[in-house]
C-alpha cells in the first residue's frame, strides 16, 4: 500500500514538472506574439512593449523554475 502511494507521488511530480514547463512555454509564447502585434500597431513605443516583454517572460520563466524545482524536490525527497 505504502509503495503504490509513493509511486503516484512519483507520477505527480514528473506531470508537474511537465505542466510547468508547457505552461511556461504558452505563456512566453503568448507574450511574445501580443508584443509583435503591439509594436506592429504602434512602432513609436517600441522599446517601452519590448522593455515590458522581457521582463514578463523572466517573471514567467521564474515561475516555472520554482514549480519545476518544487517538483523534482517531490521526486527525489
Amino acid at each position: 500500500m505504502l509503495e503504490a502511494i509513493l509511486m503516484q507521488g512519483l507520477d505527480g511530480a514528473g506531470i508537474g514538472a511537465g505542466l510547468a514547463a508547457i505552461g511556461a512555454g504558452l505563456g512566453v509564447g503568448r507574450i511574445g506574439a501580443s508584443a509583435v502585434e503591439s509594436i506592429a500597431r504602434q512602432p513609436e513605443v517600441s522599446g517601452d512593449i519590448r522593455a515590458n516583454m522581457i521582463i514578463m517572460a523572466a517573471l514567467i520563466e521564474g515561475v516555472a523554475l520554482f514549480a519545476v524545482v518544487v517538483c523534482m524536490l517531490i521526486l527525489f525527497l
